[in-house]
Order: C-alpha cells, then structure tokens, then sequence
C-alpha cells in the first residue's frame, strides 16, 4: 500500500515541468494548439471572473466615485498593462513571463534570488486567486435566495470545500481545459450582457437615478479636481481588476500560431498572443465601466458594506433584483462555475511555474516536479490562508491586488531594460513611465492595505528558507545533465584505458605552463604512489556560474605543456569532477582513480565556499558525491588524496 500510494503521488516525475497535466502546461510536439480567441477564453476565467466582485469592492473603495475610479483603472489597465504585456510576449514566446526575463538581467546569485523573490509574489497572486474565487463563489452561494437557510454564516466551510474540490480535480487528473474555458466564459459573458442590459433599461425608465448620483457626488467634494485626486487616491484598491495578464502570456504555448513558426521564431503565436492580451482587456474593460456606472447608480450604497445583500456579488444583486430569481440563480450558478475555475487557472499556474525554476536551481526536491504532491501542498496553504482571512473577499482584496501589482511592476521594469538593450529611446521613456506609475499604485496599495506584503512576506520567507535548505541538502548530488566527451577527450581516455589503469589528476591550473605541469605530476606520483611511467590525464574544471545547479558538461582534450589535459565548464568543482568520472566508468567499462591534493584552510569556510562558489576542498566532497551516485564500492571511482 504504501509503495501504491508513493508510485500514485510521483505518478509522472519524470516528465518535464512543462509537460504535466494542466492548461498552462507545455504542450507536447505534436500538439497543434488553439485558436487564439479559444485560449483567451482560458486565460479569461480569471480575468473575466473580477466581475464577480470587483464591482463591489470598487463601491467599497470609491463610494460614489466608483466610475471615475474605474476609468483610472482602465486608462492603466490599456496605457499600461496591455503595453507592457505585449512587449513580454515578445521577449518571451514560450510562456517564461516576465520573472524569466527578469531572471536574464542579473548573473549568478542575485539573478536566483530575484526569481525566488518574485515566485513569493506570484504564489501570493495565485494562491489568493484560489481562495478569493472560492470565497466570492461561497457568498453567492449563501445569499441566493433558494439557498437552504441552514447554509447561512457557512462561508467559510462552502470556501473550504470548495478548494478542496478543486484540489481533488487536480489529483484526479487535470486535462485540457480549454473547451469547458470556452464554455463558461460565453455563458458568463452574455449573463452579464443582459444584466449590464436590464440595467441599462432601468436607468432609462428612472433617469432621475443619474443626476441623483451626481448631486450627491458633488456634494460630497467641493470640485471635479478633487473628485479627481481621491479617485486617483483609491484606484490603487481596485487593482485586481487587472489580473489575468501574467497568465495570459503563461498560456502562449497553447496557441497555434502559424505553420511557418519555429520555436525560434514563433512569430505567428506572438502576434496572436498580443491580439488576445488586446481582446480580453478591451472586453473586459467595457464591462467594468458599464457594470461600475450600473451598480453605483441602481444599488444603495450601505448594501455594498460588510453582510449588506450586494457585498462581493453586486451584479448578482441586480440580476435578482431587475430578472427575476429564476434568473439570478441562473446567474448565481454562472458565476460560481467560473469563479471556481479562476481558482482552477491559478492552480494550474502554480504548478507550471514551480516546476519551470526551483528544481532546475536544485531549490526544491525531484518530487516538486510531480503534479500530486505540489497539489497537495497548495491545497493546504489556500486552506490555511481561507482560515486567516474567514473567507472574507474584502479582506483579501489587498494581498490580491499585491501579487498582482508587483508582477505587473516586474513586468514592466524587464520591458523598460529590454528596450534600452535594443536602443530604442522613446520606448524607454515609456515603459519608464509605466513602471513609475506602477510603483506608485504598489506602494499605495502597500501603504493602505498592509496585510498584503504580510502574506508575501510570509511566501518569500517560506520560499527563500525551503529553498536554500533544499540547495544545501542537495549539494552533494551528481548534478550533471550530461556528460559529451570531443573526438580528443574521448581519444585520450580510451588511449589511457588500454595502457592500464586509467588515472586522472584533479589540477588548478595557476601559470599554464611546462614546469608546473611537471611539477604537478612530480608531486602527485610521490604523494599518492603514483607507479612511474604509467600514463595520467590532467582534469581541469572551471566554473562558469556556482549559482547554477545542474548543467551539460562538454569534456574537451588537448595536449600542451607536454601532458594530456582534459578540460571541463561546471557549476561546481567537486560535483563536476565526480560527473566526468562517473561517465569514464560508463564509457569504458573501467574504474577510473582520481588524484588529489589536500587544501589547506579550515573545513567550515571550506563548505561554504563550496555551497557558494562551487569551490572548496574538493576531494572528500567528490568522494560523498560519488559515494551517494554509487551504492556499490567496486564499480565507484577510487578517490586518492595526498
């Protein structure tokens, strides 16, 4: 049973991380893809689904400025976002997003770290995207009016199971996704359309409604300025309302493009991905203004406050009220559906981009590269975070917007470099401006809703902590993708193999030249016993970038200074050496001994210098590396130490 339930959890580890199960998943070769308006639909029922609650907590935020606040957030969501994520469909074809492009910017450990800091922002936007939706979907849930009234005050227990659902989806098996996408969000969208509609027919029919709300708006601020300064000063709060680009560009893989693309130039894909990006932001803008005007002028202002009738479902609110109940649990069923899927999309995210960088960084176990177990583990954080905030829309509207806000923030800082690289000055000064703007929105937001870094804070400290943990744990692993030997390597090492036991000294070079190569060899045949006349190869290993876990090791021979080298780039020296050595014994049949000289300098700084430059003292650390990658002391290499 639990060998069963160790193989059903790994179930396909050894797939790539783009390749498992879910709709931001890589699709195989073969795969044909989709049509640009069906992914869309996809990435959509994230977007699209904000209608569920962003209306109300516009109300919430704004009060009867709601509309004009909407229009800042609309100008930043076409000005902005849509700018910025067009430029990273272009950087970054093959869904990478922006935290890749980031990622290119910095070398060696900050590069890493910047990564591990976004991925604590990205798992704050999507884990609060789960529990969010689900919350919002509970509220519309127990607020219908044929709901059984035992239902009321179970907020928190319908949010639970329903992440549970969504979690027990996941570990059945999550398959493509876009053809029920296409389906709830066409239902979705025309709902709304007839809601935005009845409303629209009300206004007419009262006409009074509208200079009733403009009186009472301009009795409240004394000018059009300043209604404009405090709609600027609240539009931070709505800033949700702009998610859904991150994972459009994730889902790039899954559109077909045009037969000539190749994964060089896939230049069909990015011209339909841009046309989505623009599709889904004008929809979606659209609807935001109409709904905005619709329940600022038709719905009370106290109804929207915490337990009044429209908070976090003001559009359902008017589909009961305006079409009757019949139609507004039609509606209710609607966006339940769709507000279940977002949490659906976000996970799906979360298991894509997990994958895609801590197992390469060697910052998370082999088993994260397995779909269950993650799943498992996101399950239990959005359950814990349903608990922290009772499943509360309104107070997990902050660390939403958060997450949201920060990528987009990266997004557009990587958009700003990637057009000073290209020299294109007007660009600049774009994105520039963008990124101000969003820096601004972030800190606003930060400043008034702090419980959003707390969370982020809490998945970055999570994910730096686990992270270096599992980097140190798994130091002493192979950590070679692949070992190719050049026509000269390969010769020398079969050439050492037939004159007797092959034997390869460990060498630092400092001076390259003749005399110290001999001096080397001199030393190591007294030291270690090394039988005069037989044959040795010189391993030289040089590392390229210590932050990098895993790597392809190309092994090039060449004879200079009289003796016969072989010459390797690595992360690390030890784990590289104990490759090389690794694929002589497959190649040849033979046990390779490896020679070596004691460092001086003390063991702990040693370490240290290993797990941080890839450096060290280098013979025990080969030794363990060896010993772990060969259980059996006949057939692991000989490590001699003088």
């Amino acid at each position: 049973m639990r060998g069963r339930c160790r193989a059903w959890l790994l179930d396909g580890l050894s797939e790539t991380s783009a390749r498992h199960p879910g709709p931001h998943g890589t699709p195989p070769a073969e795969h044909r893809g989709h049509r640009w308006w069906r992914v869309m639909c996809l990435t959509g029922v994230d977007y699209f689904s904000t209608l569920g609650y962003q209306p109300g907590i516009a109300a919430l935020a704004a009060g009867l400025l709601s509309p004009l606040a909407t229009l800042g957030l609309l100008a930043l969501t076409l000005l902005g976002a849509l700018p910025v994520y067009r430029r990273v469909a272009r950087e970054s074809p093959h869904g990478e997003g922006s935290i890749a492009m980031l990622e290119r910017l910095l070398p060696w450990w900050s590069g890493k770290i910047l990564v591990l800091v976004l991925l604590g922002f990205a798992a704050t936007d999507f884990i609060i995207t789960i529990t969010l939706s689900a919350a919002d979907a509970s509220a519309h849930v127990v607020e219908n009016p044929y709901a059984p009234v035992w239902l009321s005050g179970t907020n928190l227990w319908i949010t639970l199971g329903l992440i549970g659902l969504l979690g027990a989806v996941f570990l059945k098996g999550f398959r493509e996704a876009i053809g029920v996408a296409v389906a709830l969000v066409a239902v979705y969208l025309s709902l709304n359309v007839v809601v935005l509609a009845a409303a629209a027919w009300q206004v007419l029919r009262h006409p009074v409604v509208v200079p009733d709300w403009w009186d009472a708006m301009t009795a409240q601020h004394s000018s059009p300025w300043a209604m404009i300064g405090v709609a600027l000063l609240v539009f931070p709060k709505l800033a949700l309302g702009m998610s859904g680009f991150e994972t459009g560009v994730a889902v790039m893989p899954q559109i077909k493009g045009d037969p000539t693309d190749t994964p060089e130039r896939p230049e069909g894909r990015i011209r339909d991905t841009r046309r989505l990006l623009t599709t889904a932001a004008l929809i979606m803008s659209c609807f935001l203004l109409l709904s905005s005007l619709a329940t600022t002028l038709l719905i009370p202002q106290e109804d929207f406050k915490a337990g009044g009738p429209a908070n976090g479902r003001a559009l359902a609110y008017l589909a009961h009220r305006f079409l009757g109940e019949q139609f507004g649990t039609v509606y209710d069923v609607s966006t339940i559906c769709i507000l279940w899927f977002a949490g659906a999309s976000a996970l799906a995210g979360l298991l894509n981009l997990v994958p895609r960088f801590l197992p390469r960084y060697g910052m998370a176990p082999e088993w994260t590269r397995a779909v269950r177990p993650l799943v498992l583990l996101f399950t239990a954080i959005a359950t814990g975070i349903t608990f922290y905030f009772d499943a509360n829309v309104d107070k997990q509207s902050g660390a939403y917007a958060t997450g949201v806000l920060v990528l987009m923030l990266s997004a557009a800082f990587a958009s700003t470099v990637a057009m000073h690289r290209k020299g294109r000055p007007p660009a600049v000064a774009g994105f520039a401006a963008i990124t101000v703007v969003f820096a601004y929105t972030l800190v606003a937001n930060v400043i008034e809703r702090p419980d959003g870094i707390k969370i982020a804070s809490l998945f970055i400290v999570s994910i730096l902590v686990t992270s270096f943990a599992s980097r140190v744990h798994r130091a002493f692993e192979l950590r070679a993708a692949d070992v190719v030997f050049d026509d000269a390597a390969a010769r020398f090492v079969d050439e050492a193999v037939a004159a007797g036991p092959l034997r390869i000294v460990a060498n630092e070079p400092s001076e390259h030249s003749t005399a110290e190569y001999r001096m080397k060899e001199y030393s190591q045949r007294q030291e270690t016993h090394i039988p005069a006349g037989g044959p040795v190869l010189f391993l030289e290993v040089f590392v390229r970038d210590s932050s990098d876990f895993t790597a392809d090791l190309t092994v090039r021979g060449d004879e200079r200074y009289g003796v016969r080298r072989l010459r390797v780039e690595g992360a690390t020296v030890p784990n590289t050496i104990a490759a090389v050595l690794m694929s002589i014994r497959d190649r040849t049949g033979a046990v390779p001994h490896a020679y070596f000289t004691w460092t001086e300098g003390h063991p702990l700084s040693h370490l240290l210098r290993f797990l941080i430059f890839g450096e060290g003292e280098t013979a025990p650390v080969t030794r363990e590396v060896l010993r772990r990658a060969e259980p059996d002391p006949e057939r692991r290499p000989r490590v001699h130490v003088g």
